[in-house]
């Protein structure tokens, strides 16, 4: 007895619907590095891989000023400036994302050069940050006085005046917002490029380390 066999033609559109349609349970499929594994957020939120790929462009064009940044310590910022710079970076791949138990996210990230790379991990934090209040508006410019009929009045209420305009103005409530900040950057020593090749293994972690604050 012969089996019989279904064949599905796209261009006919005899595919069943649940064939084409991914399943809820399916993950979305993302480019692999050689050296990092799955590029993509991994488990990390949308909001924290944009930022993420915003921090390791600049880092990746050596640009100190750029806004993602401003939170890091400028010390810190040009020692990681000045490793990259060994390997003359031309691109980065961002993946594996995951939180951390102390609450920031980290992801896996890899800086490729003409002949070498460096891998490392990039950790951000979405926290509080309180703006600093406006500066209080200047005094008004003072109005040259009017020659008026010299009017006696009591001594109380001059003293009541003074201590009303002398006394500070209330201050100004500065609502606190949450923002994504760069916070930490590990960077390992630069390998030639035949070596990451040639090893052919996927990074999905890196080795036990302390972070220091």
């Amino acid at each position: 007895m012969l089996a019989t066999v279904s064949v599905f033609s796209q261009n006919d559109g005899s595919i069943p619907e649940e064939l084409l349609r991914p399943r809820r349970e399916e993950a979305p499929r993302y480019p692999v590095d050689v050296v990092i594994g799955p590029l993509g957020r991994g488990q990390a939120s949308n909001e924290a891989y944009a930022f993420a790929k915003d921090v390791a462009a600049a880092l990746l064009a050596g640009n100190m000023d750029a806004p993602a940044l401003s939170s890091i310590n400028k010390v810190f910022l040009e020692s990681c400036m000045n490793i990259l710079e060994q390997i003359n970076p031309r691109l980065f791949r961002l993946g594996n994302g995951r939180e951390e138990p102390d609450g920031a996210v980290s992801f896996l990230v890899r800086f490729a050069g003409r002949e070498q790379g460096i891998t490392g991990e990039l950790f951000i934090r979405f926290e509080e940050q309180r703006r600093a209040p406006p500066p209080p508006p200047p005094p008004p410019e003072a109005v040259e006085a009017v020659e008026e009929p010299a009017v006696q009045e009591p001594a109380i209420e001059e003293e009541t005046v003074s201590e009303a305009n002398n006394q500070p103005a209330p201050p100004q409530n500065v609502p606190a917002q949450k923002a994504w900040v760069f916070e930490d950057l590990i960077l390992e020593e630069a390998r030639s490029r035949e070596v990451e090749n040639a090893e052919s293994r996927q990074r999905f972690d890196f080795p036990p380390y302390e972070r220091f604050f």
